[in-house]
């Protein structure tokens, strides 16, 4: 009789723990989708505070969108905040790598962007994009040697990329390396006939 009653007492605590459970996660994709509710009528801040309502630091879901959001509300130092708990809880994960360079950018933190697309190569080494902005980062510091080093590779994946041909002529150009940047400049006219950056490479080639 009295194994009876205990088994009576935990079904109905175990049943009332999933319905608890069940509520929960209902509670926590209306949150979410309120929140996309809101982000779709550029309604940040009201789509964080749907969302910090049931804010669980532990939970990666949360603190990732979360940075997302927090960037587009303009505030670049709780998104980054955000982002890297995000990164704490799935360090192998690359999506909130991405994410973070967004405000980093905006605060204009390049060393920043520079270390975290390295990071991002570590998970993902043939990830073409990053090494095509890695690429760019030095392009801009006029360090064309290094720039070249992740030109070459975004270009070998993507050989008939708009961006990826016509900067790394460009950056062939300024390394004195004429022949190559010709054939990369007619490369890009094939896919932009009249394109006003690369007729202005050729031009400047003799």
């Amino acid at each position: 009789m009295d194994f009876l009653k205990k088994l009576i007492v935990i079904t109905l605590f175990l049943g009332s723990f999933q319905f608890g459970l069940a509520q929960s996660q209902q509670q926590l994709r209306d949150a979410f989708s309120k929140s996309y509710t809101f982000e779709t009528n550029e309604k940040y801040g009201d789509a964080i505070k749907a969302l910090t309502t049931y804010y669980d630091p532990k939970s990666y879901e949360m603190n990732l969108r979360l940075g997302w959001l927090s960037y587009k509300n303009g505030s670049f130092d709780q998104s980054i905040t955000y982002y890297q708990k995000a990164i704490a809880i799935m360090p192998v994960a690359t999506e909130p790598l991405w994410g973070i360079i967004y405000p980093y950018s905006s605060l204009e933190q390049w060393t920043k962007v520079e270390q975290t697309y390295k990071s991002i190569l570590k998970l993902d080494p043939k990830n073409s994009l990053a090494h095509y902005r890695l690429g760019l980062i030095y392009y801009y510091r006029k360090n064309y040697v290094e720039a070249k080093k992740y030109f070459d590779v975004a270009l070998n994946q993507s050989p008939f990329n708009y961006y990826y041909l016509l900067n790394s002529g460009w950056n062939c150009y300024f390394l004195g390396r004429y022949s190559e940047a010709k054939v990369l400049f007619n490369k890009v006219l094939l896919y932009s006939p009249e394109d006003k950056s690369a007729l202005e490479g050729l031009s400047l080639i003799k």
